[in-house]
């Protein structure tokens, strides 16, 4: 079982929070841009640039400093229970994510336990690329692909380039690509709201057709 990050196990409310104070804009209106990117199908970059923000990547320093680590109650209530439940039923766990390097140390920090978690700055290689989930195979040991179900909240990030690698996607529909994306994408094994339906239905990833 290998599992995303963002609005997988972490709930980036902060995130957005943060970006809207470095841009000086109000919460609410950083989170319509976002949402109105998305909406129209757009990169999340473009929400910057929407806000005038074109040179946004120079504010990445102090957003970085504000933001600092994850902290606990960046958590969803469901990630802890989530992980030790499918650990007791026997799954083997893995979490790679697009994320910086130091966020490993920081989930461990926060008793966020895998046999495999790297994050996409330290492989080198980012989500959607199909060289991201062949190296995270590679980590887990080059499982059979379709012995693993690759959890994650977006479509365009997680699903499909997943799915296309062989493994079984899952698609956790929450946060704002879960509410966005309407429509379920045929590669998707299972679609659950929460991890902890996530656990309840599990069996029937495997009893799954993989659409590739």
């Amino acid at each position: 079982m290998c599992l995303d990050v963002g609005e997988t196990l972490v709930d980036e409310t902060r995130v957005a929070d943060t970006w809207a104070e470095v841009l000086g804009v109000t919460r609410l209106t950083f989170s319509a841009a976002f949402g109105a990117v998305l909406a129209r199908g757009g990169l999340h970059r473009e929400a910057f640039e929407l806000l005038g923000g074109r040179d946004w990547e120079r504010h990445l320093p102090e957003f970085a400093e504000a933001y600092g680590a994850f902290r606990q109650n960046d958590l969803y209530p469901d990630t802890l229970p989530t992980l030790d439940a499918l650990r007791g039923r026997g799954y083997r766990l893995a979490i790679v994510a697009n994320q910086p390097s130091q966020r490993t140390a920081e989930l461990r920090a926060l008793g966020v336990h895998a046999d495999v978690m790297a994050m996409s700055d330290e492989m080198g290689l980012h989500k959607p690329d199909p060289a991201f989930f062949t190296r995270a195979l590679e980590l887990m040991g080059d499982p059979d692909p379709a012995e693993v179900a690759y959890v994650g909240d977006r479509v365009d990030n997680d699903v499909r380039p997943s799915a296309a690698a062989g493994m079984r996607a899952v698609w956790l529909r929450r946060g704002p690509w879960g509410v966005i994306e309407q429509s379920v994408p045929p590669e998707a094994v299972l679609v659950v709201d929460s991890l902890e339906e996530l656990v309840e239905r599990i069996e029937s990833v495997w009893a799954a057709q993989v659409v590739t």
